[in-house]
Parts: C-alpha cells; structure tokens; sequence
C-alpha cells in the first residue's frame, strides 16, 4: 500500500491563455487538472513517496480524463471511482500578470459530492504513516463533510499523523459563521494544522502567528502549528516549545499564487515522511511554494528531489545531517 493517502474533490481546469482578459471575455482555453488535496499527492509523489487518492468522478470524458491524468503523475488510483449520471468537478481560472486570478467554479452535485462513508471504510489504511485533509472538501456538501469526519477518524485510531489544510474557499460555503465553526472543528482531530496568516485571522479572531498558534494548540490532538506569513516564509510552534519563524525565499517574478499554498503542504508533509524536523519541514514547504509561484498552472512548479536540492544550492541552504 501507500504511506501517504489525502481524499478530495479532483477538478478538470479550463484555464485561459488570454493575459489579463476576464472569464467574460476570455475565449481560449487549456484543459488541465487541479485540486487542492490532489496537488499535494502529485508533489508528495514527486518527491518518490507512495500515495494514494479518494475520491469520485463522472463516468464520462472528463472522468476519464482525471483518471489519466492522475495516473500519469503516479499517484495511486485504487480508491477514485467512476459514478455514473453524475458529472465530473469542473472550474474556469483567469489568466493574471500579477496577483490572484478570477475563477468560477462548476461543483454542485458533482460525483465527488455524492461520495458516501462507505467508501472511507473500505480504503486500506495499514501502511499509511501520514494523511492530508483540507477545509476544501468539507464545504463541498454534508456528505463530503461527513466522509472527512470518518476519514480523520480512521487514521487517529490507526496511529497515522493528520495534517490538515484550512483552505479557505468561502464561497463554497452558506455562510462564514458556518465556515469557521466547522474548519475549527476539523482541526480538533489534525495533529499538524497548517494555516495560512490570513485565514488564521478569520478562524480565530487573533492577528499574530504566535496566538494563532496557540489558538490551535489549545486542542488535545494537536502537535504542531505551521502558519504560513507569505514571501516571509513561516511560523512553527509546537506544544509545550518556543515558536520560530522559518525565512521564506525571495522570488523576482510572480506568474501565479494558485497551488502555493498546496506546494507548503507537500513540502512538510514529505519532510516529514523522511523523518525531517518541523523546521526541516517548514523550509520544504517555504521552498516549494516559492517555487510554485513562478508557474502557471496548478502544480507545475513542484519538484523532484533533484530540482529540489538544486534550489537549495542556488540559495545557498545548508540542510543539516
């Protein structure tokens, strides 16, 4: 089996190749895969780990062509299956020179909304060292809400290590109160919870990564906070130690900021996996989403362990024994 295994709803990207040019008036289009938890698995299968993906799509072309696609970054498919009368997650993404891009997501009763517990109970979790979850899939629908509940479950009651994404989209959400009340509550059962600045702020009201550290510390499982503060880089506090701030890495141009965020999350969930420290691990996750923003597409900058310990080298890091 897998030692890394996240659950999430994959979605086929028509990206725009029209700089600047709103979705209005955007004609031109790539197709292209993305996904937030699925991101993190093909970074984490990049960098030679085992993984594997649950999930849901259509039995149709777009189905078909996430299936593919997904195979093709070498992350393992045995738990994503094709449903049949429901379609496939889909979003457009505006083309920016700077800053975020406008996009319209095309989600509602898609399969993976419709994916059921069942499906929890039947994945293999025996080699699983560490599974990923984001406040993505939660929003989706109540019974993607509830299968990320039983997933989070099993892998507590199996001995694995819970990281867990806030991911704030609130427009998937009914309303804000309803976000922060359930994102926190996920939280609850993560061990390492990776927020970034900004929505650490909306979930927890405090404006400083120390206090929102401590926010989440205050809960019974939780091991370890990492807020990430942006191009600074990030904010490590675990229980019962001092917090540290990890430096970012300078980045001359920025193409896109989609996918950062997931490149953090793979960069300390593969250091850990290597049995890395959480610093090690916060200077991974610096690394990749640095490297992540100078790219177009949702997953395109992540590395391979080559393209990675050059990186360190040309930014002369000295990663210790």
């Amino acid at each position: 089996m897998s030692e890394f295994i996240t659950m999430g709803e994959p979605l086929v990207i028509f990206a725009a190749t029209q700089i600047d040019s709103s979705l209005v008036d955007a004609t031109n289009f790539d197709k292209t895969m993305g996904g937030a938890e699925l991101n993190v698995a093909i970074g984490v299968s990049r960098l030679h780990h085992s993984t594997q993906y649950i999930s849901q799509v259509g039995d149709e072309p777009l189905g078909a062509y996430v299936e593919k696609t997904i195979q093709h970054h070498h992350v393992g498919t045995k738990y994503l299956r094709q449903v049949r009368n429901l379609g496939t997650g889909h979003q457009f993404k505006q083309l920016v020179s700077h800053g975020d891009p406008g996009i319209a997501y095309y989600r509602k009763n898609s399969a993976a909304s419709k994916i059921e517990t069942a499906a929890v109970d039947q994945v293999d979790l025996s080699d699983v060292r560490i599974g990923h979850l984001s406040g993505i899939f939660a929003a989706v629908s109540e019974e993607t809400l509830t299968a990320e509940k039983r997933l989070m479950q099993r892998l507590t009651e199996k001995g694995a290590l819970v990281t867990f994404d806030p991911n704030l989209r609130p427009q998937l959400w009914p309303n804000q109160t309803k976000m922060i009340q359930t994102i926190n509550e996920l939280a609850t059962h993560a061990d390492v919870i990776l927020p970034g600045i900004g929505e650490g702020k909306i979930l927890t009201g405090y404006d400083t990564p120390e206090d929102i550290a401590n926010f989440y510390l205050s809960n019974r499982q939780t091991k370890a906070v990492i807020v990430k503060v942006g191009p600074k880089g990030s904010y490590v506090k675990a229980r019962h130690e001092q917090g540290y701030f990890v430096s970012g890495f300078h980045v001359e141009h920025v193409v896109d900021t989609v996918g950062a965020g997931d490149g953090f999350a793979l960069g300390v969930i593969s250091a850990l996996l290597e049995h890395k420290s959480l610093k090690e691990a916060a200077l991974r996750g610096n690394a990749i989403g640095a490297l992540q923003v100078q790219t177009p597409g949702d997953n395109d900058g992540y590395p391979t362990p080559e393209q990675l310990a050059l990186f360190y080298q040309r930014n002369q890091v000295v990663i210790s024994s």
